[in-house]
């Protein structure tokens, strides 16, 4: 029976999380909202939607919501050629993959940023299917991006692992009933991501992988 290794990508293997925080803060500001940054930072990891609903006054005029979301788009966009994997990220991968997991991403993003992500990580050899922000009606903390995930590769609950960096996949995760793995590079506090189900947590990729034996992703799938 199939296993599979379930990741988040944006601050999971991606080093982009900040850089969304700023971006959502220069698209909140142009549209004429006030933002703290540091609210944006644990909003990250929600679809752009979810993200601006979440922020901002329920009681607001709405017909804004989209340009809001294309300026941070367009923005967020400006970085595509400069994205930054976290270490050790594609040979963790890449790792898995040889020891039988089947891996697959779930993530928010989507069409030109999905594709910036992927080269930035540079291990598509490692990675059966993605799960994208196209695939499902719901986003994380809602469990169907999980679920989709666990669908594409074939695999049941109960023997895959899902690994994030927000307290947003975690819940995803933990609804799925998927093991979860938390990472810090996110810059969710520890705190946090127990609470929300994490089972175990690492720094980084690199972390993770130097701790692979003794984690819930540890040994062969097979």
């Amino acid at each position: 029976m199939k296993r599979a290794a379930v990741f988040d990508v944006d601050g999971t293997l991606a080093d982009t999380n900040h850089l969304h925080v700023t971006t959502w803060w220069e698209a909140f500001r142009q549209a004429g909202h006030r933002v703290p940054t540091h609210a944006i930072h644990r909003a990250v990891g929600l679809g752009a939607e979810d993200l601006v609903e979440h922020l901002l006054d329920p009681d607001r005029d709405r017909s804004a919501d989209a340009s809001i979301s294309a300026a941070h788009k367009a923005l967020y966009g400006t970085y595509s050629d400069r994205l930054a994997p976290l270490p050790d990220a594609g040979r963790l991968l890449k790792t898995l993959a040889g020891r039988g997991w089947t891996v697959v991403l779930a993530t928010s993003a989507g069409g030109a940023e999905l594709a910036a992500l992927r080269r930035a990580i540079d291990a598509d050899d490692a990675v059966t299917a993605i799960a994208s922000a196209d695939d499902t009606e719901e986003g994380k903390p809602s469990p169907d991006p999980v679920r989709h995930a666990l669908e594409l590769a074939g695999a049941p609950a109960d023997r895959s692992v899902f690994v994030g960096d927000t307290v947003w996949d975690m819940k995803a995760g933990t609804r799925a009933g998927v093991t979860c793995v938390g990472l810090l590079c996110g810059g969710i506090p520890r705190a946090d991501l127990t609470d929300a189900g994490a089972a175990a947590l690492y720094d980084d990729p690199a972390d993770l992988l130097a701790r692979l034996d003794e984690s819930p992703l540890g040994g062969d799938a097979a």
